[in-house]
């Protein structure tokens, strides 16, 4: 008859945390096996000595190499599995019970599920399970792993750190072991989740030697293997509260991006925008771009609000300034109907004061601004401005003055306003300002040739005031003339 195969807990550390049963099979066996590393130590026989009898066997399973040691580990490891197993199996078909001695718990990460794996289908076997090193850097740390429905995750410090990132910021609650040479990537992973604050550190838990203290803390050059990293019971930070800001890329230039704008879209999760607009943007690892074209402007600003109700940090982008004409209206109309979601508007660089710069300084006095589109006003209240503007004798910036769809606007607005200015008004005609087909003409109103006027001009209309110099500056004056 052949012999019994056991393995055998026997929890993190303290012998007395060893079960009762696991204790009764070490006194009974006739045969003890351990692993060890090359310099003869064993933590599990250190643990189970206590329970040990005169006249055992024992079996001292030595691993002979470690990770460092060689181009083909898990070869040479396999081939000791065998070794091992063949050891035992030589016990077992002499009619010895073996019990294989494991730190912690036996099926977790321990060293005897190699040894069962190759002899459990020709062998009778029972595993007695025992308290886990998680379980006992909880005990010692007094502070609980999980509570009510959250969510436990084991993990390995041998994964990538990108890996543990990821799925340390999807946890509530987090053990990671295999620390020593690891500790580094851990300690990373951790900040990268945002969950470094939270983490603490366990060695050697429950032993005379175990120490504790906040993972951050520690020194990585002094972290052995039989150590652990911990993340508790409400350790998570709460739910990132997402939010949106209205970002002005300025008419074209990347110079002509702030600061702030360029901060702004560096730390966003996500960018939703124009497509002509998010092609201005380089890639940037982490970063997702939204494009939609640019008649939607309401659905873009609904699907940027509910990004930021999941937690995202979302970038909505605009040429030039958002609140001219552009989406920080649309982002803020729809935000006000449910309040949740905080908008903020990050301005840039407008396209009439763009084209103002090139030509000189025409808006140097009062004026104002219109946008010829009709596509969200009737044309009637567009007319009615502009005669009010031309009869107040302000400088105009016109913006959409034209498009594929639109041909008669800027006919109508220029023979509207010669009704109220003179022939020789100044005008400016800018085109693709800052971009590569930049363009400044300097003309008067009533030579204005609306067919060469298009989506990507800007038109800049002057008062009674504005002075064209011989070299082709426009300026408008800021004193103007006493009656």
């Amino acid at each position: 008859m052949t012999g019994k195969l056991y393995g055998v807990g026997l929890g993190p550390g303290d012998p007395e945390l060893v079960t009762v049963k696991a204790a009764r099979l070490i006194g009974e066996a006739d045969v003890i096996a351990f692993h060890s590393a090359r310099h003869g130590r064993s933590v599990a026989k250190t643990i189970a000595a206590p329970y040990f009898r005169d006249g055992q066997i024992t079996e001292q399973l030595v691993y002979p190499v470690t990770t460092e040691d060689t181009d083909d580990y898990q070869g040479e490891i396999d081939a000791f599995y065998e070794e091992a197993a063949a050891k035992l199996a030589a016990h077992l078909d002499a009619g010895r019970d073996v019990v294989v001695l494991a730190a912690g718990d036996p099926f977790f990460y321990g060293s005897y599920m190699h040894m069962h794996k190759r002899l459990a289908d020709r062998y009778e076997w029972e595993v007695v399970p025992g308290v886990t090193s998680v379980s006992g850097a909880s005990a010692v740390l007094g502070t609980p792993l999980v509570e009510r429905d959250e969510v436990l995750t084991i993990l390995p410090g041998t994964l990538p750190p990108a890996e543990l990132a990821t799925r340390l910021a999807d946890t509530d609650s987090a053990a990671i072991l295999k620390l020593g040479r690891t500790f580094g990537n851990v300690r990373e992973a951790l900040e990268a989740s945002g969950r470094l604050d939270g983490a603490w550190y366990v060695e050697r838990a429950t032993t005379g030697r175990q120490k504790m203290s906040p993972l951050a803390d520690v020194d990585p050059t002094e972290v052995p293997y039989f150590s652990l990293a911990l993340l508790p019971s409400n350790s998570k930070p709460e739910a990132r509260k997402g939010e949106v800001t209205v970002v002005g890329l300025g008419p074209g230039k990347t110079a002509w991006l702030t600061p702030e704008a360029r901060q702004e879209l560096e730390a966003a999760d996500e960018l939703v925008g124009y497509t002509t607009y998010l092609n201005r943007l380089p890639d940037r690892p982490g970063q997702t771009k939204h494009a939609s074209h640019n008649q939607v402007e309401s659905e873009r600003a609904a699907f940027a609000l509910d990004l930021a109700r999941k937690g995202k940090r979302v970038a909505v982008v605009s040429s030039g300034d958002p609140g001219v004409f552009a989406m920080a209206t649309a982002v803020l109309e729809v935000a006000a109907e449910a309040g949740d979601v905080p908008v903020r508007v990050i301005p840039g660089v407008t396209a009439a004061n763009a084209v103002a710069a090139k030509a000189g300084a025409p808006l140097g006095h009062d004026y104002a601004v219109i946008s010829l589109s009709d596509r969200l006003k009737p044309w009637d209240v567009i007319a009615s401005r502009l005669e009010a503007t031309a009869k107040a004798d302000l400088v105009i910036a016109i913006y959409n003055p034209a498009s594929k769809a639109r041909t008669h606007q800027v006919h109508e607005m220029r023979d509207l306003l010669l009704q109220h200015r003179a022939p020789e008004t100044p005008v400016v005609v800018g085109r693709d300002v800052g971009g590569p087909e930049e363009e400044i003409r300097v003309g008067t109103l009533k030579d204005l040739d609306p067919d060469t006027i298009d989506m990507r001009c800007l038109l800049i209309i002057g008062s009674s005031q504005t002075v064209v110099t011989d070299a082709g500056v426009v300026f408008t004056p800021r004193r103007y003339p006493a009656d």
